[in-house]
């Protein structure tokens, strides 16, 4: 007899299994099972499972050659808009650095001067965090271009949008992008928030030093200890950083030792590091952007003070901060700083008064202690509106009038005892008035119609309005330095872009400032 196949059999015993039940259910034997009950209650409709090709189906190529595809790189990282506020908002287009090389443009951006007209620092902001596109056609030159971005708003002391740009552009972008994130992550204290991108890829550490200090951040101090040793042994991290990491991780080994020397070059962890093992650095003599360290509550009121008005000078500072922090507390001591703050507070309780005679005198010395700090600016926005409508006198009055048109203000300002120039500059139209003065005449000119520079606004037409904005601010740095000629060009050049705001506030701080006298 012959030998029924395994699988056969086991149809058979299924089929015999199945069969009561599916009598049961109503269902005959010689029906198939469907999954859907909507195949069933649809007779006439297709099955969904069918795989009968649809009616609409391209009919069958009737030959088998390979067709020609054209191949070319995708372009979409080269058009990204990376900025903070809307192109809307500012009024800039998203395109003004489209034109212009990325490597000059790059270059430039690292080398911009110190401003020292505020109107000029706060356009400089305006261009920098508007949203825009990069120069060039590569995700190369975008790269080069946001990295520049980035550190002039570090050197400036705007760490906080410099953050924010950094994460926008892509932290994980690369090895650079990542650095650049990790010097300002350690400058304002979210060093764990790298150190976790470290811990995922190590790829991206900027060096060995980090990777150690990182490990041992998050408390796997065994790790940092091998890391160390063997980067001590392979001669992979500075001087510097073996110093520092060794008390770093061997405190208990120099117990009672002379503090070390500040190194020089000063780095961002460097910097962290030296506030790890309790031997922080002051940041007076430091870079700008070391400041920012300064303002958390770790550091003294002392350090926030001076901290606060050395951001505030570059206008990495918000002014009602500058103000917060004044009247903070009761001065500590006299002298110095205190002397300010003791001013401030004074003038503030007095305009918390409305007492027109309790202004009058607090005004002066609170305006004398402004100027020893070269924030009159930063003071007038703070003031300039609770100081209208009070009937003051003398010198009060006059300091009054100076911070009404050292404001936003301006506008609408009106006062007979002020120089003619002045009024004419609020107003927009100075070309009545006369001047002796250099700065004066310069300003008279540059507020004529064909006070621009020619070529600067060829170049804007070109779609380099983000370059010629730079060099025209750097045009206003070389007026206030005594080169007349620049200063009417770069005031020309601005109003003609359509920045007639920031032409008449330069303009006003050019003449109602003493330094620039």
């Amino acid at each position: 007899m012959p030998i029924k196949p395994i699988a056969y059999v086991a149809v058979l015993t299924l089929s015999a299994m199945l069969t009561p039940v599916l009598g049961a259910m109503g269902v005959r034997a010689s029906e198939p099972l469907s999954v859907i009950d909507w195949v069933q209650q649809n007779p006439d409709q297709p099955a969904i499972t069918s795989v009968a090709m649809p009616r609409t189906e391209p009919a069958v190529a009737q030959s088998g050659q390979i067709p020609q595809v054209s191949v070319e790189p995708l372009k979409g990282d080269a058009l990204r808009i990376i900025g903070l506020v809307p192109s809307r908002v500012t009024g800039l287009g998203e395109d003004i650095w489209r034109g212009s090389d990325p490597a000059e443009l790059s270059a430039r951006l690292l080398n911009l001067p110190e401003f020292q007209l505020p109107a000029a620092q706060a356009l400089l902001y305006t261009v920098l965090l508007t949203e825009t596109r990069g120069p060039g056609n590569d995700a190369a030159a975008e790269d080069l271009f946001t990295l520049a971005r980035v550190s002039a708003l570090q050197r400036f002391g705007a760490l906080d949008p410099a953050l924010a740009l950094i994460e926008q552009a892509g932290v994980t972008r690369d090895k650079a992008h990542f650095a650049t994130y990790m010097d300002v992550a350690l400058l304002t204290g979210q060093e764990w928030a790298a150190c976790n991108i470290i811990g995922a890829q190590l790829h991206l550490s900027p060096g060995m030093a980090h990777r150690i200090f990182c490990a041992a951040r998050k408390g796997n101090w065994s790790t940092a200890a091998l890391l160390f040793d063997t980067a001590s042994a392979l001669d992979v991290i500075s001087k510097e950083e073996t110093a520092l990491l060794d008390r770093f991780l061997h405190p208990e080994y120099f117990e009672g030792l002379a503090p070390l020397r500040p190194p020089s070059p000063i780095t961002p962890l460097l910097f962290r590091l030296h506030e790890a093992i309790g031997e922080p650095l002051t940041t007076r003599l430091l870079p700008r952007a070391y400041a920012v360290a300064d303002l958390r509550d770790l550091a003294g009121w002392k350090a926030q003070l001076e901290a606060a008005e050395r951001l505030a000078q570059s206008g990495a500072l918000p002014e009602n901060r500058l103000l917060g922090l004044y009247t903070e507390r009761l001065p500590a001591a006299s002298g110095g700083i205190w002397d300010r703050v003791e001013a401030i507070q004074q003038l503030d309780t007095a305009l918390d008064t409305g007492s027109a005679k309790a202004v009058n005198k607090t005004l002066v010395n609170a305006w004398n202690a402004m100027q020893d700090a070269g924030l009159e600016t930063a003071f007038a926005g703070i003031l300039a509106e609770r100081l209208q409508g009070l009937s003051l006198s003398g010198q009060a009055a006059q300091i009054a009038e100076r911070l009404i048109y050292l404001s936003p203000l301006y506008r609408d300002a009106r006062y007979p005892e002020v120089a003619p120039l002045v009024q004419a500059v609020a107003t927009g139209d100075p070309s009545l008035i006369t001047s002796d003065d250099l700065f004066g005449q310069a300003i008279i000119e540059g507020f004529k119609p064909d006070a621009a520079d020619a070529r600067l606004i060829t170049m804007a037409k070109q779609g380099r309005e983000g370059e010629v904005i730079l060099r025209a601010l750097a045009l206003l740095q070389e007026g206030i330095e005594g080169d007349a000629g620049a200063l009417r060009k770069g005031l020309g050049t601005l109003r003609a872009l359509g920045f007639e705001e920031t032409a008449r506030r330069a303009s006003l701080q050019i003449l109602l400032l003493d330094r620039f006298g």
